[in-house]
């Protein structure tokens, strides 16, 4: 395998800032879809509205259906009322919280931030990497009064205030399980007529867990790929999942991996499991790997030097990404969370 794959600097790219989608489109499914049909190394452009033409009966999109809940509080420092961001990871217990708090300074034991609407918390315990225990002040009403004041965690790339609108677009449509900080974005295309469509052409649907954590914020440091790691991030998968996923394997269908997050449940699981998976997942995937249980991926353009992006090479090949990266670029398609996807398939069926 050439050394140059292997390298963080292979991993980056030349993006016009014109082309980071800032806001979602108005109707879901009018995203533009790029499809790779990795076989013949040909790309083509398309509408995600036309997915069903590019699946086949049998095949089985495999959905994360994480929440993305309210993460981020602005505020500041009860003593001298500098300004400060909490960032809510997780809930701990009643109303102790792990989070990230910034500046770091502001992350001292013992000290008071508050936020407005009567809240506020008082930091238990300083942890490495700018994370910390908070405890807020509110018992069993603290979840409410975050409802009410916290926004929504939109990427740093997104260079505006959250919106009312992104409270429901920054979320699939089948979000179930809150716990996410990042959406899970390839699943933000699908609409539940849609999903109806592909019910109806014979391509099923189930779902898996991954709640995204901020690290999928953060760019890989390390030159050589193996030296990265990825922080843990929680997962489940239901028996009846694994059962559905196991049926379609042996009748040789495809597992439809929607989004990279569904992709690392996939592969960091036994599929022969007759119960359901519960844990934490560090799987960190980069060329070369060799796909157990994913036959084909849609996802979206993802950042360069990102492990998302080291990911998809691992999938399609680091020379086919990168030129279907570079048409994309040069088609005008609109990159990251609110941007256009891909459907990448080791041979096209159709």
């Amino acid at each position: 395998m050439n050394r140059k794959i292997l390298s963080l600097s292979s991993m980056r790219y030349s993006l016009p800032q014109k082309l980071i989608a800032q806001k979602p489109l108005d109707d879901r499914t009018s995203s533009r879809l790029l499809t790779a049909d990795i076989s013949k190394g040909s790309l083509k452009d398309t509408f995600f509205s036309e997915l069903p033409d590019f699946l086949v009966p049998g095949d089985l999109l495999v959905l994360n259906n994480t929440k993305v809940f309210k993460a981020r509080l602005s505020g500041r420092r009860e003593k001298t009322g500098g300004k400060v961001e909490v960032f809510l990871l997780r809930k701990l217990e009643e109303d102790t919280w792990k989070a990230i708090v910034h500046p770091g300074k502001a992350a001292k034991t013992g000290m008071q931030l508050e936020f407005g609407n009567d809240l506020h918390c008082t930091v238990e315990k300083r942890l490495d990497h700018g994370r910390a225990i908070v405890r807020f002040n509110h018992g069993d009403n603290t979840e409410q009064k975050l409802r009410e004041i916290a926004q929504v965690p939109l990427p740093p790339y997104i260079k505006r205030d959250p919106e009312e609108l992104d409270d429901i677009r920054y979320q699939t449509v089948f979000a179930s399980e809150p716990g996410a900080v990042a959406a899970p974005t390839a699943g933000l295309h699908f609409t539940p007529g849609l999903l109806a469509d592909l019910q109806n052409a014979g391509v099923d649907n189930v779902h898996v867990t991954l709640h995204v954590g901020p690290g999928t914020f953060q760019p890989l440091r390390r030159e050589i790929l193996e030296e990265n790691k990825l922080e843990p991030e929680e997962y489940h998968i239901s028996a009846k999942s694994l059962s559905a996923i196991r049926k379609t394997k042996q009748t040789g269908g495809r597992i439809v991996a929607v989004g990279t997050t569904a992709t690392r449940v996939l592969e960091s699981i036994d599929i022969e499991s007759r119960d359901s998976l519960s844990g934490e997942t560090e799987i960190y995937i980069f060329p070369p790997y060799r796909f157990r249980n994913v036959d084909a991926l849609i996802t979206n353009f993802h950042l360069p030097g990102s492990s998302l992006l080291c990911l998809v090479a691992a999938f399609m090949g680091y020379e086919f990404m990168m030129r279907a990266y570079q048409h994309a670029i040069d088609e005008s398609y609109r990159f990251y969370s609110y941007g256009d996807a891909m459907l990448i398939e080791q041979e096209s069926r159709k």
